[in-house]
């Protein structure tokens, strides 16, 4: 049974399927390094974001307070993340990318780029570029709507 045929309820299935297909790659490429997949998105976050605070990486991973901490503590005792004063104001404490993480962060987003570029490779250039943009547009178009809630 389909909840619905029309456009919509099609990208939003596409989108649903693409992303599962994505993550299950990802957990195969993350099967070579020594992270798993909660650290590759919180790396994701530090790479992208810069130094977050606790508070700010758990609301960006959506996990409880506590659970972060946990992650944070792995990832620092593995050397892929280090906790850092922040310099205008002492009490913050923000959580800092070090070399290793950011190479491996670096090596297997690359991993997964290459992937879809070899998904994509009998795909026209001019129609590469169009899914970029609409694709594009999607995401500014939610984003927005988050900030508006």
């Amino acid at each position: 049974m389909e909840c619905e045929g029309n456009s919509i309820a099609m990208i939003e299935r596409n989108i649903r399927y693409i992303n599962g297909i994505i993550k299950h790659k990802g957990r195969e490429i993350l099967k070579d390094y020594s992270i798993t997949t909660p650290q590759f998105i919180a790396l994701q976050w530090l790479l992208e974001e810069g130094d977050l605070t606790i508070g700010e990486l758990s609301h960006k991973l959506n996990l409880a307070f506590s659970t972060t901490t946990d992650l944070i503590d792995r990832m620092e005792r593995n050397k892929l993340v280090e906790r850092k004063r922040d310099e205008k104001d002492r009490r913050v404490v923000r959580i800092h990318l070090l070399p290793v993480g950011h190479k491996i962060i670096c090596e297997v987003i690359k991993m997964r780029q290459i992937y879809l570029s070899e998904v994509l490779s009998d795909v026209a250039t001019d129609k590469v570029d169009m899914l970029d943009e609409l694709l594009k547009i999607l995401l500014e178009k939610m984003k927005k709507d988050l900030e508006n809630k």
